[in-house]
């Protein structure tokens, strides 16, 4: 359906907005016009300076041209640009007044609530509140739908306006100016906060027990998914009529998202990276995690750590916290246990937690110097946060506008002054990446044989979430930012919908960068871009896309044409728009012993790895199937060798000896070729197993070849068969 089609069963389909989106069909009709008469260009400025004391003539005069006729008057391109500047104050009007109704109206249940529970919480009146509630979010809603379709109808008229009179390009300009409108680019979240406190008192929710143990575990069941831009006012409007926006911050002019940065320690050889890339037993991630856009001043130090949970162990997230001032000395070894226990001993804590932090400090400690370990990626997002107080049973977490910036501190004996990227350091093309969708996590602590709510799986199950099985903003920030030191990626980085994003963080020269932590010249064609400048700029999304746009329009017309040395040539899947699975390339994946017969492909670069779980019933399934394989040829051997043997000792003429001795030599070959195969596919598979390869582990062509064989030898036995009963 083309667009101006969609517009039109837009207004048809929503009375309250008839006639209030951008008048798409006139400025089309507009532009052709011009474009007919001035035959793909428009005439520029005739005076390269300007004047004060003459200008153009009036209305109607010949001066501006070329124009058109339209609608009853003479219409030139100046025409068009107001007619464009009039439509947008129009829509931004009416959304800034529809949005200022709708937060009266929510002023005006917010009162009724408190008089709902001053007169004893009436269930009746309860169900009413909250189906006014849900009506709001859901105009809230309608209200998102109508600023993106109207800010679509611009894009696309002013880039057909730029192709149809290329000589006045205006869509770059005009679509920055319409994105930093108040009406696009303000920030209605405390909308959904206060929805998500009415919801909460109409389900009376009760507060969990905060634990305040300076050790801290987590042991629970964690599922990712992403969610398309479109769809994260949706998704955050389902949750909240289930779960309270969780503000565990102070301030914030009651918005529902805090930012969060996190850095992430390695060494020069990745090691942690490929350890949770391959999901090895006990594979750790140890990060300095800190709230805010401010300074940090606390710093919680984390370690992740992977466990097979066939073993009976779950894997767990530890934390203990440091001030700012203590993480560099905690990683050069000049911060030690002793030190931080007095510490914390000065700020008044229990000796029970003091006790809890020891093995925790002295472990990651030992870690850290033992591999080396260095800032090396940090990730940084605003994360809204869902969940009845202190009660971990379910968590959901939705964090937008994701970055990942390459750190360069050096690694533990060499980290100086700092632990996190210097502001004043420029942020190179290279170095940085924005993820293009949100990240949803839907966080689990239940009870043994409790199922998750049936709200959490038709949220799932609707359509706006893409399950990514063990996605990681650590794995993906290193192997977009650093690809020369990754040996392997994860199977999303082939994803259709990543690759613009990806393709934007690409080297800048075909030779692959060197080591973070190494010093590095800057480009010259790239613009610069401080942290700061990341740090606040990053909640509405704009600075990176900004400075996106601007490197590319700096960069000379054959370096546009951007490739990153980790992208397959096809992209494999198309998550967020089709839910797909992922499916390695056929003709690039191992397909077992269609090597032997010259099937196979090319291999990739670098193999795609699948973060999967292997249980030993994995490795007895594969036995199971190596065993049947060689009964079938214990079956067949043990029939020619029979054959042979009644050959040898049977009485009957020599041309039925003959014959069984044929059959006999065409199956035994057969059965030799049965085991042979058995043993390759099994120790095959084992392999793949054992190394967690991604792709499929049957082999489709082995056993038709098999059969295949079989089938022709009993039809050879058959035919010779009949002859012999003919000839007889």
């Amino acid at each position: 359906m083309k667009f101006g089609r969609y517009l039109e069963k837009q207004e048809e389909e929503n009375e309250v907005y008839r006639g209030r989106y951008v008048d798409y069909r006139k400025l089309k009709t507009m532009l052709k016009m011009l474009a007919e008469v001035a035959g793909g260009t428009v005439a520029g400025n005739r005076h390269p300076v300007t004047s004060l004391t003459f200008t153009d003539n009036p209305t109607g005069g010949y001066s501006q041209s070329p124009s058109a006729y339209f609608e009853g008057r003479n219409i030139t391109e100046n025409d068009f640009f107001r007619e464009v500047d009039g439509e947008i104050s129009r829509v931004q009007a009416f959304v800034e007044s529809t949005l200022g109704n709708l937060v009266e109206r929510l002023n005006k249940l917010k009162g009724a609530i408190d008089a709902w529970e001053e007169n004893g919480k009436e269930k009746g009146k309860a169900e009413k509140l909250a189906t006014e509630a849900t009506a709001l979010g859901e105009e809230f809603l309608a209200v998102e739908k109508f600023v993106n379709v109207n800010y679509t109808a611009l894009s696309k008229i002013l880039k057909k306006h730029d192709k149809l009179l290329p000589a006045t390009p205006c869509r770059q300009f005009y679509m920055s100016r319409v994105h930093h409108s108040d009406w696009i680019s303000s920030n209605y979240s405390n909308i959904f906060v206060d929805l998500s406190r009415i919801h909460s008192k109409l389900r009376n929710d009760e507060s969990g027990v905060e634990n305040t143990d300076a050790k801290q575990d987590f042991v629970r069941t964690t599922r990712k998914y992403w969610v398309r831009a479109e769809d994260v006012s949706a998704v955050k409007h389902i949750v909240l009529q289930h779960l309270p926006v969780f503000q565990a911050w102070k301030g914030g002019d009651g918005m529902d998202a805090q930012l969060v940065n996190s850095v992430y320690l390695d060494n020069s050889r990745l090691e942690l990276y490929h350890g949770r890339i391959d999901k090895r037993p006990g594979a750790i991630a140890v990060r300095f995690r800190w709230y805010g856009s401010s300074a940090p001043k606390t710093v919680f130090v984390e370690r992740k750590t992977h466990r097979d949970s066939w073993t009976g162990e779950a894997s767990v997230k530890e934390r203990f916290t440091l001030d700012e001032s203590q993480v560099v000395p905690f990683l050069i070894g000049q911060y030690g246990l002793d030190d931080h226990a007095e510490a914390m001993r000065n700020a008044g804590k229990k000796e029970e937690d003091i006790d809890n932090m020891r093995q925790l400090f002295s472990e990651v400690r030992q870690q850290i110097d033992s591999k080396q370990l260095g800032p090396t990626l940090r990730t940084q997002y605003m994360r809204t946060a869902f969940q009845i107080p202190f009660d971990a049973t379910v968590r959901i977490s939705l964090d937008t506008n994701l970055t990942m910036v390459s750190e360069n501190c050096g690694y533990a004996g060499r980290v100086t002054d700092r632990w996190c990227r210097d502001p004043k350091v420029s942020v190179m093309r290279d170095e940085i990446t924005h993820f293009p969708h949100a990240i949803l996590e839907v966080k689990l602590s239940l009870k043994e044989g409790q199922d998750a709510p049936i709200w959490v799986q038709e949220l799932l199950n609707s359509g706006m979430a893409f399950e990514v099985h063990k996605f990681s903003k650590f794995i993906h920030g290193c192997a977009t930012l650093l690809p020369d030191l990754v040996q392997s990626v994860p199977y999303w980085m082939d994803d259709l919908s990543l690759r613009e994003s990806i393709l934007a963080s690409a080297p800048e020269d075909p030779k692959l960068k060197s080591p973070p932590n190494e010093v590095k010249e800057a480009a010259d064609i790239a613009p610069e871009i401080s942290s700061a400048a990341i740090e606040h700029g990053n909640h509405n999304g704009g600075v990176l896309k900004s400075f996106y746009n601007a490197v590319v329009n700096k960069l000379p017309p054959s370096s546009t044409e951007l490739t990153h040395p980790l992208l397959s040539e096809d992209p494999q899947t198309d998550l967020a728009n089709t839910g797909g699975t992922y499916v390695p390339h056929g003709g690039r994946r191992r397909r077992g012993c269609c090597n032997i017969f010259g099937a196979g492909g090319p291999e990739k670069p670098l193999p795609r790895k699948v973060p999967m779980r292997v249980e030993p019933k994995t490795f007895f399934a594969n036995e199971r199937t190596f065993l049947s394989w060689l009964h079938m040829a214990v079956t067949i051997g043990s029939i020619s060798s029979a054959l042979v043997a009644l050959a040898s000792q049977s009485d009957a003429d020599e041309a039925s000896s003959r014959m069984i001795d044929i059959v006999a030599l065409c199956l035994l070959p057969i059965s030799i070729f049965f085991c042979v195969y058995a043993m390759y596919t099994f120790h095959w598979r084992a392999e793949k197993i054992r190394r967690r390869e991604d792709g499929n582990y049957d082999d489709r062509r082995g056993p038709l070849v098999l059969a295949g064989t079989l089938a022709v030898a009993l039809s050879a036995i058959m035919i010779m068969t009949m002859f012999q009963i003919r000839s007889t």
